[in-house]
């Protein structure tokens, strides 16, 4: 689902494809901030502009998360060249790391990466990701991890990025972050929430000072079957289309205007 607005004058030479992609995306940011999700500058995400596949949107370095809008947001190429009329500039670290994930994944729309305080204590746990919640075990088998190798500026980083995402859509970057890879923007979100829902509750379970209770193997393997299915392409819950649907059914009663 996307929302359907009438775009402001300086925006009238947009495709009505990538119109509704900036719209989806503006919305992402204003969720992103609801979950309290944001980093004062520092994080970033970022979607493939569907009519031109080789183009990229992200937000402007200079504006939060809550701030953004459809208008708001910077076209860019592969390599971070600007090719929209902006104030801004975009941070170049974010590019790094988005970029050879959208030209390495063509399937990929959107990625989202965020510096939370849980997403962030799980990284820079060694055991990384406990199979120890059912929020944990449904999408277990889709996390990947990625050693963390000092701010991400450097373009020799981005092949190992790639290689260690490999087919998966969610990544723990350690002592970093979290990442999503999403194959839509709805899907990218719906990510992001489970991965940093699973961490919220493995931070919580660890601070009560008592010992996690342990879940039998076959019960960890039917678990990480049942999210295989649950979650994918023709599963019920499949994609985030429909909690993506009721978000921006939520931003439209908050009365948002991030689609401006």
């Amino acid at each position: 689902m996307s929302p359907v607005v009438s775009r402001p004058a300086k925006c009238a030479d947009i495709s009505e494809a990538e119109w509704r992609t900036r719209c989806n995306l503006a919305a992402l940011y204003r969720l992103a901030a609801q979950q309290g999700w944001g980093d004062l500058l520092a994080t970033h995400i970022s979607a493939r502009v569907p009519d031109e596949p080789e183009h990229f949107l992200i937000n402007p370095y200079g504006m939060l998360f809550d701030e953004i809008t459809a208008s708001s947001l910077v076209k860019v190429d592969e390599h971070g060249q600007i090719l929209s009329e902006t104030d801004y500039i975009i941070n170049p670290a974010g590019f790094v790391i988005h970029s050879c994930i959208h030209v390495a994944r063509p399937e990929v729309d959107c990625v989202m990466h965020l510096h939370t305080r849980d997403g962030n204590a799980v990284a820079t746990q060694k055991c990384g990701l406990l199979p120890a919640t059912q929020h944990a075990l449904v999408i277990y088998d889709q996390v990947s991890y990625h050693d963390f190798e000092g701010p991400a500026l450097d373009p020799d980083e981005q092949s190992r990025l790639v290689a260690d995402l490999g087919d998966k859509r969610i990544m723990i970057l350690r002592n970093h972050g979290t990442l999503t890879a999403g194959r839509s923007i709805g899907e990218a979100f719906v990510l992001m929430y489970r991965i940093e829902r699973a961490c919220r509750m493995q931070i919580a379970a660890q601070s009560g000072g008592q010992e996690l209770n342990p879940l039998p193997q076959s019960v960890i393997d039917k678990s990480i079957e049942c999210g295989r299915t649950i979650f994918s392409k023709g599963g019920f819950a499949g994609e985030g289309n429909l909690e993506w649907a009721a978000m921006l059914r939520k931003l439209g009663r908050d009365g948002s205007d991030y689609a401006q």
